[in-house]
């Protein structure tokens, strides 16, 4: 498929590719699945090439692919009918300057963080797990929480991208501004993003706790004032029970610790550690109770060493203002009904505005509503559209990699930087590779 059909068609997210077969790469593998094995890929063609110049060869010897990075998209935007391509061989070569680190595009964060950690620096966010890479993060503008913290792509301050000629284009934030703004949330549609160079700061440490069983009254009362409390914020909730809803507090050591309340909105300071899915164990999760630690120890729900999965689970996300989040609290309230058979639990974060084109925060400080489901597809096929238009209201703007099912003439209404985006596209693959 073209690419500059993506947003045209509602069953594939994302066009083809801009890369083609490495011939010194054995490509045909089993049949592979993402990570939480509800989709399995189209093509049994992966292509590993282990340096760059490879890379730039796949590109020139052209066909259709599809990069894919650490396979932890819900829906099709990684697949391609044709090939597909990882950059996990690259070798992971970082470099450190001052204020800023330069990593392969296939690293993960938990990867990064030890580089990091021996130098005593720190990325400002991460996201609810550290196993996700760099590239795909960014060019799905992941994120994790707090109003004051933009998603994980804000950090971009360089990328180099493989372009459809095979050609290894550099991109700065104070040499191509715009142009630069365009291509981090690239949605794949670009190129390869084999580099990726990110702002740091100095290292802090993260407090953690936790409380439980808080009404969803005091909740919706008093909603983006809970989500500015702290650095970083999370609400846990099925949207039903008062026992099922816990408030997520990371507060940064450096900017000032208040002691600790015992009660936050009629809920309760938890006195043992807890997973978000209260039912679960919590042996995967970060450290609660108010520990300190550094800044990627608690930043992130889910511990680098553990798989963070609940077991085969679908998801879905979207973003709205946040003026308007506390509306949309009460019409997922009123509906919790038609929610429940389906729901694992739901998660409530806080995104701060930012100039990415293609950012679901762009131009707007933002509320992100996450629903992790049981995986039955099916089900959830016929329950998306009526979520997604109790809350159309609300200009809600889905995760690139999540499950959604909105209209492309509705997705396409959200982007005002659409049409640059197009040009940005033509420009790195005018041919539609």
């Amino acid at each position: 498929m073209d690419k500059r059909t993506f947003l045209q068609t509602a069953a594939v997210l994302i066009g083809g590719g801009a890369v083609v077969p490495f011939w010194g790469c054995t490509p045909r593998v089993p049949a592979r699945t993402n990570w939480a094995g509800n989709l399995t890929y189209s093509t049994n063609q992966l292509y590993r090439p282990g340096t760059v110049e490879e890379v730039q060869e796949v590109v020139r010897r052209a066909a259709r692919v599809r990069p894919l990075g650490s396979r932890h998209c819900f829906n099709t935007i990684a697949d391609s009918q044709h090939a597909q391509l990882s950059l996990e061989l690259l070798p992971h070569e970082i470099t450190f300057d001052e204020g800023t680190v330069s990593v392969p595009g296939s690293m993960r964060y938990g990867e990064l963080i030890p580089f990091l950690n021996e130098r005593r620096v720190a990325l400002h966010n991460l996201a609810s797990l550290p196993h996700i890479s760099v590239a795909g993060a960014c060019a799905t503008a992941t994120h994790g929480s707090g109003i004051t913290n933009g998603n994980l792509a804000t950090a971009v301050q360089g990328m180099e991208i493989v372009n459809a000629s095979g050609e290894l284009v550099s991109l700065s934030r104070e040499v191509d501004g715009q142009r630069l703004a365009g291509a981090v949330v690239g949605l794949g549609s670009l190129g390869v993003v084999t580099r990726v160079t990110l702002r740091t700061e100095p290292s802090y440490n993260i407090r953690q706790y936790v409380y439980l069983d808080v009404p969803l009254d005091s909740v919706g009362q008093y909603f983006n004032e809970v989500l500015a409390r702290a650095y970083s914020v999370s609400i846990f909730t099925d949207w039903q029970t008062t026992e099922s809803t816990q408030i997520w507090i990371k507060e940064r050591a450096d900017r000032g610790m208040e002691p600790i309340e015992q009660e936050l909105l009629g809920g309760q300071l938890a006195d043992r550690k807890v997973h978000p899915v209260l039912a679960l164990s919590a042996e995967a999760c970060t450290e609660q109770m108010g520990a300190v630690a550094p800044w990627h120890a608690l930043l992130p729900h889910f511990k680098m060493e553990f798989t963070p999965s609940s077991g085969e689970e679908l998801q879905t996300e979207f973003f709205v203002a946040r003026e308007n989040a506390p509306a949309v609290a009460e019409v997922l309230r009123g509906m919790s009904d038609q929610l429940n058979p389906l729901l694992m639990i739901s998660e409530v974060r806080s995104i701060k505005a930012d100039d990415l084109w293609m950012s679901t925060a762009y131009g707007r400080d933002s509320v992100a509503f996450h629903f992790t489901w049981y995986q039955d597809w099916e089900a959830l096929q016929a329950l998306l559209p009526i979520l997604e238009e109790a809350v159309h209201p609300f200009d809600i703007r889905p995760h690139w990699g999540k499950n959604f099912g909105m209209e492309p003439a509705v997705l396409r209404s959200r982007y005002e930087k659409l049409n640059d985006f197009r040009a940005l596209v033509d420009e790195f693959d005018p041919s539609g590779k």
